[in-house]
C-alpha cells in the first residue's frame, strides 16, 4: 500500500515538473507577446475613448516601414551578425528610387529598382563579412557611413535639399493613393508588411536556408561540419536584408513622395535592432522567432503614441524607448541563465 501510494506521489511531481517545464517554454518562447500586450493594454488605458478601428490599423501602418527593416535585421542576428547600415542604406536605396522613376514614371520598374539596388548594398555587406571574414559590425559600420554620404554628396550635387517624385508624372496619382490608400480598411502599406511577415515565416519554418540560418547562428562550427555553406548563407541573410530595406524604401517613396538624405533613416538601425529584441530574437544568433519581430516593431510604434498622448517632450523618446530595450534584453538574460 505505501509502496502503491509512494509511486502515485512520484508520478504526481512527475506531471507537475513536466507542467512546469511546458510553461516555462511556452513564455521562453512568446513572451514578445506578453510585452507587446502589456504595452497595448497601457497605450489603450491612456488612449481612451479616443481609441478606434483607425488608430489600431495606424499601428500596424506606422510600423510597416521600420518593420520590414527589423524583419531583414532579424535574419541577419539570426546568423550572429548585425548589420548597422540599414539606416544610411534606407536613404541612399530611396533617394536613387526616386531618380529612377522621375526618369521612367514606372511603379513596378522602380520597385524593382528598389529592390536591386537594395539587395545589392546588402549583398556587399555579406560579401565582407562572409568571404572576406570582416566583422559585421567594423563592415555595416563603415557602410552606414559611405551610404549616407553619398546620398548627401549626390543630393549636394544636384543643387537640392531632398529627393523629391515629380508631381507631372502620369502614374504619380496610382503610386501616391497606393501609399495611402488601404484595403478592407487596413492600409495598403500594412498589408505589404503583413505579407512579408507571412514569407519570412514560412522561409524560415519550411525551407532549408531558413534552417541553415538557425543552425550557422546556433553553432557555425557544427553547421560547417553538416555540410552548410556558411559563407553564402550569410551572403544571401545580409542581400535579403539590403532587399526588403529597398522595399521599405518603396513604401516611403509611395507614402511621402520624397527623402532627406541628412534625416530620413536616422536610427533606423537602432530601432530595427530594438524590435528584433524585443520581439524575442537572441542577439547571440540561432535563437527566436521571425514573427516576435512583428509584435516588437509594432510595441515601438505604440511608445511613440503614448508619448504623444501623454503629452511627454519628443525629446524623451529614444529615453523611454532604451528602457524598454533594456528591459527586454534583460528577460534575455533571465530567460538564458534559466535555461541552463
Amino acid at each position: 500500500m505505501k509502496r502503491r501510494k509512494k509511486m502515485t506521489e512520484i508520478k504526481l511531481e512527475s506531471r507537475k515538473a513536466h507542467h512546469q517545464v511546458n510553461i516555462k517554454k511556452l513564455w521562453n518562447e512568446c513572451n514578445y507577446i506578453l510585452i507587446f500586450l502589456v504595452i497595448f493594454i497601457v497605450f489603450l488605458i491612456i488612449n481612451g475613448s479616443e481609441t478606434s478601428w483607425t488608430s489600431i490599423t495606424n499601428i500596424l501602418l506606422h510600423s510597416s516601414i521600420i518593420g520590414s527593416i527589423a524583419i531583414g535585421m532579424g535574419l541577419v542576428i539570426l546568423t550572429d551578425g548585425i548589420d548597422l547600415s540599414v539606416g544610411s542604406m534606407f536613404v541612399f536605396v530611396g533617394g536613387l528610387t526616386i531618380l529612377f522613376y522621375n526618369i521612367t514614371g514606372s511603379i513596378l520598374l522602380t520597385l524593382i529598382c528598389a529592390l536591386v539596388i537594395g539587395g545589392i548594398c546588402g549583398g556587399i555587406n555579406g560579401i565582407l563579412v562572409g568571404k572576406c571574414k570582416m566583422p559585421p559590425f567594423i563592415v555595416t559600420l563603415s557602410t552606414m557611413l559611405i551610404f549616407r554620404s553619398i546620398s548627401q554628396y549626390m543630393m549636394n550635387e544636384m543643387g537640392e535639399t531632398r529627393y523629391r517624385i515629380e508631381a507631372s508624372m502620369a502614374s504619380y496619382t496610382a503610386l501616391f493613393e497606393f501609399g495611402n490608400g488601404n484595403v478592407f480598411t487596413i492600409p495598403n502599406l500594412a498589408w505589404v508588411f503583413l505579407f512579408i511577415v507571412l514569407a519570412a515565416i514560412y522561409m524560415t519554418t519550411n525551407m532549408k536556408f531558413g534552417k541553415n540560418i538557425y543552425a550557422v547562428g546556433s553553432n557555425e562550427r557544427a553547421a560547417k561540419l553538416a555540410g552548410i555553406n556558411v559563407e553564402w548563407v550569410r551572403i544571401k541573410a545580409f542581400a535579403i536584408c539590403g532587399a526588403l530595406v529597398g522595399i521599405a524604401a518603396f513604401l516611403k517613396i509611395a507614402k511621402d513622395t520624397s527623402f532627406d538624405p541628412a534625416t530620413s533613416g536616422m536610427n533606423f538601425e537602432l530601432y530595427a535592432i530594438a524590435s528584433v529584441v524585443i520581439g524575442g530574437i537572441s542577439m547571440s544568433g540561432g535563437k527566436g522567432k521571425v514573427v516576435g519581430i512583428m509584435f516588437g516593431a509594432m510595441a515601438f510604434t505604440i511608445i511613440d503614441k503614448i508619448i504623444t498622448a501623454l503629452g511627454m517632450n519628443a525629446l524623451l523618446n529614444d529615453t523611454v524607448k532604451g528602457i524598454i530595450l533594456l528591459i527586454a534584453v534583460g528577460i534575455q538574460m533571465i530567460q538564458k541563465r534559466s535555461s541552463k
